[in-house]
C-alpha cells in the first residue's frame, strides 16, 4: 500500500480508502470482516456519513481494538449548528470513539446550501467549535458537481479537505478545474464515485465476481474497475479514492490497484475512449449518481437507483447480457409505478433529476420490453 498526505491535515492516508455507503446492505459480521481485512492490507482511511443507514454502528463494532490503526471520516447533512451538533454526538456514539479524524459537511450541492451552512448558526460554526473542543480533528466538505461551491470551499480557508466526484466519465470539471485548484491551496482531495456509482464495471453479479475471485486464487479482476482506480490514483493531486466495498474479496481486488504503476497518458486516453460511449446511455444522460440519498425520502420505498440501473443495463450492455437489466427490474420489491409524485426524492437528489418523470419512463420502457 502507498500513502499520501491529505492536504493541510498532514494525515498520511492510504491511496485506496474504504467507502461504506453500501454497509446497510450487509450484516455486522460481513462489515467487520471487510474492514479488518482492509486494515490488515494497509487501508487506513474509512469514510462514512450520518445518513448512511447503520454504517457508523457497524464500523464502530468492527474497529474495536484497532481504532488507532485508522482514520475515521464521517459527515453531517444538517445545515444548522444545532442539527450538526446532534449529528456529531450520534456519530461519536455509533462509532464508539471520542473523536472524529475528519468531519465533513455533506453534499453541499448548490450556493443556497453553501450560504446556509456558512451563515451564523450554520453547520460550519458547529464544525469550528467541535474542532476547538477536540471532538473533531479536521474539517472537510463534500460536493458532487457544484463547481461554484467547490471553488468557494477551497478558497475560504475553513476546509482542509474536499470530496469530489472523480472518474474517467466525470473527470472534465473536477479533473481540469477543481483538483488543480485544491492542490494549489493544499486542500486534500478525496475521490468518490470512482466507478460512477457502479456504472463502470462488468455486468456481473456479486456472486459471479466472488466466484471468479476465489476460483483464480485471488488473481481474477475486473479490468474496468482496476482501470478506473488506477486512473484516479495516477493523479498525484488525489490523496485517496474511496470505492464502496462490502466484501473481503472486493477489498483484496481493489488493494492491488495501489501497487500498480501509474497510468501512462496513452493508457488514460485508451480507457476514456473505451468507456466514452457510456456518455450516450440512458443512465449517464440522467446523471444518476447512485448515491442513495433519495431512498430515505421515498414514502413508497421504491429502490430508485436500482430502477435507473435496470434501464441502463438493458440499454447499454451487449445483447447477450442485457437480460440482466430486466432481471434487476423484475426483482424490485416495489414497482416504480407506485410513485405518488410527492417529489421528496427530487429535493434530496444532488443531480437535480426529475425522478418521478424518470420512474414513469422506466415503467413504460419495461412494459414495452416485456411485451416484446
Amino acid at each position: 500500500m502507498h500513502y499520501r498526505t491529505l492536504g493541510k491535515t498532514g494525515l498520511k492516508v492510504s491511496v485506496i480508502g474504504f467507502g461504506t455507503i453500501k454497509f446497510p446492505q450487509i450484516d455486522p459480521k460481513q462489515a467487520s470482516e471487510a474492514i479488518n481485512r482492509a486494515l490488515d492490507l494497509g487501508i487506513n482511511f474509512i469514510d462514512t456519513a450520518r445518513n448512511y443507514g447503520d454504517s457508523e454502528r457497524k464500523i464502530g463494532l468492527a474497529i474495536r481494538g484497532r481504532r488507532e490503526e485508522c482514520y475515521i471520516a464521517t459527515k453531517t447533512s444538517s445545515r444548522t449548528y444545532e442539527g450538526a451538533m446532534r449529528d456529531l454526538e450520534t456519530s461519536l456514539k455509533e462509532l464508539q470513539t471520542d473523536y472524529i479524524d475528519l468531519w465533513q459537511l455533506h453534499n453541499i450541492c448548490d450556493m443556497k446550501r453553501w450560504r446556509e451552512v456558512t451563515a451564523p448558526g450554520g453547520a460550519l460554526e458547529a464544525a469550528r467549535e467541535a474542532k476547538e473542543e477536540g471532538k473533531v480533528r479536521h474539517i472537510g466538505i463534500s460536493s458532487h458537481r457544484a463547481l461554484d461551491v467547490m471553488k468557494e470551499a477551497i478558497r475560504c480557508g475553513d476546509f482542509e479537505t474536499i470530496m469530489v466526484l472523480y472518474n474517467p466519465l466525470d473527470e472534465e470539471n473536477t479533473g481540469h478545474e477543481i483538483i488543480p485548484l485544491a492542490q494549489r491551496h493544499n486542500i486534500g482531495v478525496i475521490a468518490m464515485k470512482p466507478l460512477s456509482g457502479g456504472t463502470l464495471a462488468l455486468p456481473l453479479s456479486d456472486e459471479e465476481r466472488e466466484r471468479n475471485h476465489r476460483s483464480s486464487g485471488g488473481e481474477w479482476f475486473d479490468p474496468i474497475v482496476r482501470g478506473c482506480l488506477r486512473f484516479i490514483i495516477s493523479n498525484p493531486a488525489v490523496s485517496t479514492v474511496i470505492p464502496g466495498m462490502r466484501f473481503t474479496w472486493e477489498v483484496e481486488e481493489n488493494v492491488k490497484s495501489a501497487d500498480m504503476p501509474p497510468m501512462t497518458q496513452e493508457e488514460k486516453d485508451a480507457l476514456i475512449r473505451g468507456i466514452g460511449k457510456l456518455r450516450k446511455t440512458y443512465k449517464y444522460s440522467q446523471e444518476c449518481l447512485r448515491c442513495g440519498y433519495c431512498l430515505d425520502a421515498c414514502p413508497q420505498n421504491i429502490q430508485i437507483p436500482e430502477v435507473f440501473r435496470a434501464v441502463y443495463v438493458y440499454r447499454a450492455y451487449p445483447e447477450e447480457t442485457r437480460y440482466m437489466g430486466l432481471e434487476i427490474y423484475q426483482s424490485l420489491a416495489v414497482s416504480p409505478e407506485e410513485c405518488i409524485e410527492c417529489r421528496s426524492c427530487v429535493e434530496r437528489c444532488p443531480a437535480g433529476i426529475e425522478i418521478p418523470e424518470r420512474l414513469k419512463e422506466a415503467a413504460e420502457f419495461f412494459k414495452e420490453v416485456i411485451r416484446g
